[in-house]
């Protein structure tokens, strides 16, 4: 195939890509609209059941929006007001009593809390605050509500018809069985949740769907159990102990949002500290400006179309940024810090260095272990270590595609006609030097990386 005609076929594949994505998301955010306005239609209609315990549920609901929390991959979730419109959900006899409020109305609270939560980021920004987008705006926000409210509703409508139908009956509220059914809906929920979240994900970064499921799979082992758990806890117990079981069993979680952010602020120090690394070898003048950024990207970008998941992702992202920290040992500089360019054994050399530099500094040993073979031939193990890591070869691709591409910039040539040179010359390495499918992977992405 010609130039023009790979070029064509590339930004033919992203168009599609990103319109696929976008579709998602859209018909995810139609879904949840059509089935909030159904529900608030019905109750306008019937009017509400218990006002007492609808109101209570929706002030938990909104007060967890205004309390949110950014988990790790850039999760965004809002735990107390998730527990508590699940525990809605699932909520049968109050105080004793039987409740009839139903699948509707289950949704129309948790759209009104949602609604009510996103109040606070109306008001005048200050003088001197950073600007931040109203919620609506926040495409986070608004993919996060639609799952909440498709999530909940599933859960409603696999538990209220039962209750109210008299089918639960036959299990006595304080008996396993009851508690038993209450967990079975309760981790269907979260399945349902967790299946949302990675078609969003997927469709919003090109990881593939597996992986993206594997990662909210993995998540549900963190803050994900705790809700569903507060959430069955809330149900039960308002069973006995009324209303007050919603204050009292979601203290337990806040204090865990709260030990959670302290986990955000260790992980946004370490990403400081990496991107200092990364930015040493550009003011001393051993890589291009913007090196270490671009081949992160073209990195991640590959990682993605390869599958890996969130935490594999992350820690590619910390390699790729401090994969030339090495060059800071040479006591002359490589023109344009194009390494790719260099003997094999130099290279070795050099990511060996940076390798025990990364080591030093705290980061996941992962980081350094990778970067300590990115050079090695992806053909074989290299001294007996076994074989290279896909991250490393990811690396030693992205690396070589931006070292070339440099190298055509300072030749005069175009971006368009220098891409193709550079896959052309990787494609010259493909199974020798570098990894066939890493190769034919930056075939299909097409080079991501910043400029």
């Amino acid at each position: 195939m010609t130039g023009p005609g790979r070029a064509a076929l590339v930004l033919g594949r992203t168009a599609r890509a990103r319109a696929a994505r976008g579709g998602t998301a859209r018909a995810m955010h139609a879904a949840a609209a059509a089935l909030v306005l159904l529900a608030l239609g019905a109750v306008a209609v019937r009017g509400v059941a218990e006002v007492r315990v609808a109101l209570a549920f929706t002030a938990l609901i909104a007060l967890g929006e205004c309390v949110r929390i950014t988990l790790p991959g850039d999760r965004e979730q809002a735990p107390i007001g998730a527990a508590g419109a699940l525990a809605y959900a699932l909520l049968g006899p109050l105080r004793g009593l039987p409740t009839a409020h139903g699948i509707l109305q289950v949704v129309a609270v948790t759209g009104i809390g949602l609604l009510l939560g996103w109040l606070p980021g109306l008001a005048p920004r200050r003088p001197g605050r950073p600007y931040r987008r109203p919620p609506w705006a926040d495409p986070a926000r608004r993919e996060s509500a639609a799952r909440r409210l498709l999530s909940v509703g599933f859960a409603a409508a696999v538990f209220q018809p039962l209750y109210n139908g008299g089918l639960v009956d036959r299990f006595s509220p304080e008996g396993p069985a009851y508690g038993a059914f209450l967990t079975t809906v309760a981790a269907l929920a979260a399945l349902c949740d967790a299946t949302l979240a990675a078609l969003l994900r997927a469709s919003a970064t090109g990881l593939r769907f597996p992986a993206a499921l594997e990662d909210e799979l993995r998540s549900l082992f963190g803050i994900g159990s705790a809700i569903v758990a507060t959430g069955m806890l809330v149900s039960l117990a308002a069973g006995e102990v009324g209303l007050w079981a919603l204050p009292l069993f979601c203290t337990p979680l806040l204090l865990a949002q709260i030990s959670f952010r302290r986990a955000a602020a260790v992980r946004a120090t370490t990403g400081q500290t990496i991107a200092s690394l990364a930015r040493a070898t550009e003011v001393a003048g051993y890589t291009p400006h913007g090196h270490a950024r671009r081949v992160a990207d073209t990195a991640c970008a590959l990682g993605r179309e390869l599958g890996l998941g969130t935490r594999e992702l992350a820690l590619l992202e910390y390699a790729a940024l401090m994969h030339d920290v090495g060059q800071l040992s040479l006591v002359e500089p490589v023109p344009d810090g194009a390494t790719a360019l260099l003997s094999c054994a130099e290279q070795q050399r050099i990511a060996r260095l940076g390798s025990e530099v990364i080591s030093r500094t705290g980061v996941p040993r992962q980081v350094a272990e990778q970067v300590a073979r990115l050079a090695d031939p992806c053909s074989g193990p290299a001294g007996g270590e076994g074989p290279v890591p896909l991250a490393a070869r990811i690396i030693r691709v992205a690396n070589a595609h931006d070292d070339l591409l440099t190298a055509a910039r300072g030749r005069g040539l175009g971006e368009a006609v220098g891409r193709l040179e550079a896959l052309e010359v990787l494609r010259l390495g493909r199974g020798r030097v570098y990894d066939a499918r890493v190769v034919d992977a930056l075939a299909r992405v097409g080079g991501q990386g910043r400029d």
